[in-house]
């Protein structure tokens, strides 16, 4: 039952991403494929990783990865920024046209908390903290990440 409605919340959460994301391609000159979204989402996710970094991550070798890195720089949804410490690494960034994008799916997740916030007293609210951040830090170790940036903050 527990599996049913986390896979229930999490196709929401996707369904809801894509509804809004198909609106707004019609107005996009270069839009992003699947493998493309994957890719940049994972980029943002990894908080500027070099492409060596990004290749290991998904698994693909470096020519491969920085292949799909100048896809992305063509489109505009990343910019590679040169190492301070080492001149002779890039690391890749997105761009604002990535983060307008990905708050299509942050916005909601955002309208959802407030929802709970609203409908749920602070005590649930705050359980409901506790069990979701021991569910990213505890439950699911084999998913290494940064720890998650807020888009709304990137956006001002």
């Amino acid at each position: 039952m527990l599996d049913q409605l986390l896979t229930e919340v999490y196709t929401k959460f996707k369904i809801h991403f894509y509804q809004e994301m198909f609106k707004k391609l019609h107005s996009r000159e270069t839009s992003l494929s699947i493998v493309e979204l994957f890719c940049v989402e994972i980029i943002y996710a990894l908080d500027n990783p070099s492409i060596k970094e990004f290749a290991e991550f998904i698994g693909i070798s470096s020519p491969n990865a920085a292949y799909k890195v100048a896809c992305l720089i063509e489109k505009g949804y990343i910019n590679k920024v040169q190492s301070e410490t080492d001149k002779r690494e890039f690391h890749l960034h997105v761009t604002d046209k990535y983060l307008e994008y990905l708050n299509l799916s942050e916005g909601y997740v955002s309208t959802v908390a407030h929802r709970a916030e609203e409908q749920f007293s602070k005590e649930r609210v705050e359980e409901l903290k506790e069990i979701l951040a021991a569910m990213s830090h505890d439950l699911m170790p084999e998913v290494e990440i940064p720890e998650v940036k807020v888009v709304s903050d990137k956006l001002k």
